[in-house]
């Protein structure tokens, strides 16, 4: 077919339907002239007159009416296939593996893994929890979510929640048998539960009150790597512990920790989902089939 024949057809059709030139024009959204032209040109590639047309009236034809009701059911077919195809390149379908830490996870869980599901039941979302800071694209992710700060410059970073609170806490226990501190200084006096951050490095506690700021090591006979660890070892009273405040807040409210220190420990910038440049991530999802 010539390959202006649907907008031919479907021009024929429009006429047809609503028995103006001018009104079918307009559901086109097409100028009178033009479908006047595309009407004209099929009839003349027909050889046919498909309608009688006067200054106040347009009818069809006997072979109009009989091209109309040939045609139409296959420009309607076609029609809603290419729905169907548009629908189905939009929807995307496969696995969009990321790699997180722990607390970056459930933060995603909470926030947004349950409408992301909704929005695209065809996709399979793989979720790799990772205390180590990978390199995403060498080991295959589509994505990661770590602290802003640790994210590598060259990724895009799309801020996730907003930013981070951090408390030191010990159960009741231990401050009784051991006193409250009250500046960062007597942390060298207590027990802490230490974290290691990677092979050979510690995590120095940051702590800040107006413009001082501070990087305290700590000590302590329990090194974990792990912050649900920390808090079960600081709940039993191993010593105080730097963690992440959504991780203990319904501790400190039913009393079985206190937070101390209260205000030396500052908000710090909150996670971020990365990929690298050049790459959406939504995009590695392939499209459904029809």
């Amino acid at each position: 077919m010539h390959r202006s024949g649907l907008i031919e057809l479907e021009a024929v059709l429009a006429v047809a339907r609503r028995r103006s030139f001018r009104a079918a024009a307009a559901d086109l959204g097409m100028s009178p002239t033009a479908l006047g032209n595309a009407v004209a040109h099929l009839e003349e590639r027909l050889a046919v007159r498909l309608f009688h047309r006067t200054t106040r009236s347009v009818a069809l034809t006997a072979a109009g009416e009989a091209f109309v009701a040939e045609v139409a059911p296959a420009v309607a077919a076609i029609a809603s296939a290419t729905e169907r195809a548009r629908t189905a390149s939009a929807e995307l379908s496969g696995t969009l593996r990321i790699n997180s830490s722990l607390g970056g996870a459930r933060q995603l869980l909470t926030l947004a893994v349950a409408e992301f599901g909704r929005r695209y039941p065809a996709v399979t979302v793989e979720l790799v929890t990772d205390r180590r800071m990978v390199d995403i694209v060498r080991e295959g992710f589509d994505a990661g979510i770590r602290s802003r700060e640790s994210v590598p410059r060259d990724m895009i970073r799309v801020p996730i929640g907003g930013s981070l609170s951090f408390v030191i806490v010990g159960s009741p226990a231990y401050l009784r048998a051991h006193g409250r501190p009250a500046t960062p200084d007597d942390l060298a006096r207590h027990r802490c539960v230490r974290v290691r951050t990677a092979p050979g490095a510690e995590y120095r506690w940051p702590l800040e009150r107006g413009r001082k700021r501070l990087e305290v090591a700590v000590s302590g006979s329990l090194i974990v790597d792990e912050p649900h660890l920390m808090l079960e070892a600081c709940r039993r009273g191993v010593g105080l512990a730097y963690l992440p405040r959504w991780l203990v807040d319904a501790d400190l409210a039913q009393g079985h920790l206190a937070q101390v220190l209260d205000d030396w420990t500052p908000d710090t910038p909150g996670l971020c989902l990365y990929y690298p440049t050049g790459r959406n991530p939504r995009r590695r999802c392939a499209p459904s089939s029809p």
